[in-house]
């Protein structure tokens, strides 16, 4: 475990993220347009999707699939109540940011998946393909979840107009975000191209995809160097939920992954989903339909909190559990 955690800390992409965190902590002027960017987060999306797709294609197995995404429905659904009992039960949060939080757990970080991938990749593990469309499958539910945990404890009152779950805004801003449409896009282009429309692609999606990803982590790393000061907002309960929530997603995650029969690899990235916790879409759903909810809370404890952890501890030790699930298993 060791072994892995110090492999994991010396990977060039790893470094650039704590780059950027040091340089973000001595308030350095380094930083990364905003357009680019953007950019970089769009092709990491475009080619993990296209990859899954084309992995898809070739796996052919039907009733695995369907298992995988019922799975990733219950998980999305299921980890933010869990979440909120933690919350309320651990913490002096009241109701409102409990549940926003909640939402945050059940949904995904794509770009902890990206790195997961990444890691995967280092050490030549294979994975299932359609993973990725749990990945597409775990960014909606966990919202609805969320809200109706808040609505949940915090009832309209008696004539009260009832206010609707998810307001237009904010299911636009859900169903119709950019990260949605492209994942699942590319995911669909990469299922009916296959492995041709793989072959073309590889030399942009392949090729130049860890190179990528540190430049993009290296702005990760900026932005949450410049936010550790927000720590104090949070509180330290809360940052202490932000460290063991992923663990504990995790090992539901491994579980549910382990008896659908899952390989070492397809464990690891559905323990990742289940461990991460979303800083892009939920933070937009949540400031629409939440107003009241604090994002000073849910965007550090995501970002700041959550996906260093993540990156840096969380996706070796569940690599590890998954290998050993898998040596257990005959796999």
């Amino acid at each position: 475990m060791l072994h892995i955690a110090i492999g994991n800390l010396v990977s060039p992409m790893i470094l650039f993220f704590v780059l950027g965190v040091l340089s973000g902590c001595i308030k350095s002027d380094l930083a990364i347009p905003d357009a680019i960017s953007k950019g970089l987060s769009l092709y990491l999306m475009l080619a993990i999707g296209f990859k899954g797709g084309a992995e898809l294609a070739a796996s052919g197995a039907a009733g695995t699939v369907a298992l995988s995404l019922s799975a990733a429905l219950v998980l999305s659904f299921g980890l933010p109540v869990l979440a909120y009992a933690l919350l309320r039960w651990l913490t002096s949060l009241d109701s409102v940011n409990a549940a926003a939080i909640s939402a945050h757990y059940g949904s995904v970080s794509i770009v902890t998946f990206v790195a997961a991938s990444g890691f995967l990749g280092d050490r030549g593990v294979p994975y299932e393909g359609y993973v990725v469309a749990m990945l597409a499958v775990m960014e909606t539910p966990a919202i609805v979840s969320g809200l109706l945990l808040a609505r949940m404890s915090r009832p309209d009152g008696a004539g009260a107009p009832r206010t609707p779950l998810l307001s237009r805004e904010a299911t636009r801003e859900v169903l119709l975000s950019g990260s949605v449409v492209l994942i699942v896009g590319s995911l669909l282009i990469g299922w009916l191209t296959g492995k041709d429309g793989l072959a073309i692609m590889a030399p942009v999606i392949v090729d130049p995809f860890k190179a990528v990803l540190a430049v993009f982590l290296l702005d990760m790393g900026l932005q949450i160097g410049r936010r550790l000061g927000e720590f104090k907002a949070v509180g330290w309960p809360v940052v202490a939920f932000g460290l063991y929530m992923p663990v504990i997603g995790a090992a539901i995650g491994l579980l549910f992954a382990n008896a659908i029969g899952l390989s070492a690899g397809g464990m690891t990235l559905v323990a990742v989903l289940a461990a991460s916790a979303s800083y892009i879409v939920v933070p937009a759903a949540m400031r629409h339909s939440l107003p009241k909810a604090n994002p000073a809370i849910y965007v550090t404890l995501s970002l700041a909190v959550t996906f260093p952890f993540n990156l840096i501890v969380g996706i070796p030790l569940y690599y590890k559990v998954a290998r050993m699930l898998a040596e257990m298993s005959g796999g």
